[in-house]
């Protein structure tokens, strides 16, 4: 089983959107795959038309008196399970706190998955705290989504910074630009300039495009319904690049 981390520590980059798209994606080249929406804002679990509950929340999870498997619901889609957000995840970190070993529980309830899945997505909340740390921990990758932005750089930086310094072995890094509006030149250059200069910034790009914002309204991957469309055709292209970091 490969763990994949949509993870950012700045929100509103798209982590989401590429959480809910290459998990599609995975599902549809043949691998069970499960989808954690680990955010209590549930942006994923409201895409793809679940309810945003856990029977005894987060707490039920973390300590073990609930079963992950006990969890999970299925999708509208072959092969895709997805184990819901639920409000009570904005503690997460507290509930680790309480458990030994707190940076590494996450990645033991995985564990116990292994059986059922090959792949599973994380989308995580945009943080930098103890889930954080289980996250990076638990991953064997971590797909980081930057917006076109002269900070983006600083943010990856700080990003490169704590997964260096989390303890355990490190995941493969993979950023990438989202939002990319190429009539705008500073994204232009951006889309150019920063896969040259970092190894571990893909030269993919995901397009600032009117179907990816749709998806809120057809609760479904753009991959999904829209196979052709530029923005299916660069996920397409990052998942590729992303099963090869994954070891999927």
């Amino acid at each position: 089983m490969r763990i994949v981390a949509s993870y950012s520590i700045k929100g509103g980059v798209g982590k989401t959107t590429a959480a809910a798209n290459l998990a599609w994606l995975a599902a549809e080249s043949g691998h069970r795959v499960l989808l954690w929406d680990l955010d209590p804002q549930g942006g994923a679990t409201y895409l793809f038309r679940i309810r945003p509950k856990v029977k005894g929340g987060g707490g039920a999870l973390v300590s073990g008196k609930r079963d992950l498997r006990d969890a999970v619901k299925a999708s509208d889609f072959d092969n895709l399970d997805l184990l819901p957000s639920d409000f009570s995840y904005r503690n997460l970190d507290l509930l680790l706190d309480a458990q030994k070993r707190p940076t590494r529980r996450l990645g033991r309830l995985l564990d116990s998955m292994a059986d059922d899945y090959d792949v599973v997505v994380l989308d995580c909340a945009p943080s930098v705290s103890l889930v954080s740390e289980g996250i990076v921990r638990a991953a064997d990758l971590v797909l980081a989504p930057l917006v076109p932005a002269p900070l983006s750089v600083r943010t990856l930086d700080q990003l490169r910074s704590f997964i260096a310094e989390a303890k355990g072995p490190a995941p493969d890094l993979l950023a990438f630009l989202s939002m990319v509006d190429r009539r705008r030149r500073l994204h232009r250059d951006l889309s150019e300039q920063l896969p040259k200069e970092h190894q571990d910034v893909s030269g993919t790009t995901i397009p600032m495009a009117s179907v990816v914002e749709q998806m809120g309204v057809r609760r479904a991957p753009v991959v999904a319904w829209a196979r052709t469309s530029p923005a299916s055709v660069a996920y397409r292209s990052l998942w590729d690049e992303a099963r090869l970091h994954a070891k999927v």
